[in-house]
């Protein structure tokens, strides 16, 4: 296995524009798993820890955080909780600290699994993912765009994730998921909201409950027209639950050794009507 690691974003473009059978590795926290389990044997790794470019962050004028592909799920608890309220409670139940220090935003995208924590409030708050080519120069894709099945993603054979665009969170953003145990699982279900009351819009995230990670747009519309975004009363019972009923009918779950389809679809209804009371209590108790 031959082991490549650049020392700059030119050099990794270049590394991976003549060597498409190279992996990519950053925190390792998938990679080495499946490397040790011998479920992969790629002929080549290309290890981007050395990239600076990748582990910075910034805020752009209109408040859109461009996260780097290297930034751990440590750091964006530390640095990014205010902006990003969201991603950083998803990136508090990612295994144990050590791996939240090693591991990454960019790295849970390339893995694209369902089950990706890190997945469901970057749905919610509408990110793109930048991705980018020696060849072609740099574009970026919706992320609910972005993964294309079971572990696999958008990206052409010559790319890498380069960064992550995050809107910065314009109102109260949740998390929660539901696992055989309280830390370092991977979740049976998961569930991200956002609420945007600058444009009186819902957004939402399913984790671990479809073939892909996926929204709710069904629920987002029927949530976002029915709130009273002025007066802000305390949230209906019954409106939260039809909410929740509307995230589960969205989601595609299968049986598995972690849980059953019925299992996944009643924890995202109650994941979802939750999330939905606190965000709303939290958004009055700002008013």
């Amino acid at each position: 296995m031959d082991f490549l690691q650049p020392s700059s974003w030119d050099d990794a473009l270049a590394a991976r524009a003549e060597r498409h059978d190279a992996l990519p590795i950053a925190g390792g926290t998938d990679v080495m798993v499946e490397l040790n389990f011998d479920r992969r044997r790629p002929a080549a790794l290309l290890d981007l820890t050395r990239v600076p470019e990748l582990s910075e962050w910034s805020v752009a004028p209109d408040g859109t955080v461009r996260l780097g592909a290297g930034v751990s799920y440590g750091r964006v608890i530390a640095e990014l909780g205010d902006r990003l309220p969201g991603l950083a409670m998803a990136a508090r139940t990612v295994g144990s600290p050590q791996i939240r220090v090693r591991g990454t935003v960019g790295g849970n995208l390339g893995s694209a699994s369902p089950a990706g924590d890190a997945h469901p409030p970057l749905l919610a708050a509408r990110a793109e993912v930048e991705v980018a080519s020696a060849a072609r120069g740099t574009r970026r894709v919706p992320v609910a765009e972005f993964f294309t099945g079971v572990k696999r993603n958008a990206l052409a054979p010559d790319e890498l994730i380069a960064a992550v665009h995050v809107p910065t969170a314009a109102g109260p953003q949740q998390f929660c998921k539901v696992g055989t145990r309280n830390a370092m699982v991977i979740s049976v279900s998961a569930f991200a909201l956002a609420l945007h009351p600058d444009r009186r819009a819902v957004g939402t995230g399913i984790g671990s409950a479809a073939p892909t990670p996926r929204r709710a747009p069904d629920a987002e519309e029927f949530l976002a027209g029915e709130l009273d975004w002025d007066r802000r009363p305390a949230l209906p019972e019954g409106l939260a639950r039809a909410f929740g009923e509307r995230v589960a009918a969205a989601a595609s779950p299968i049986d598995d050794v972690r849980g059953t389809a019925a299992y996944r679809r009643h924890s995202l209804a109650v994941l979802a009507r939750r999330a939905a009371t606190w965000a709303w209590d939290d958004l009055r108790r700002a008013a």
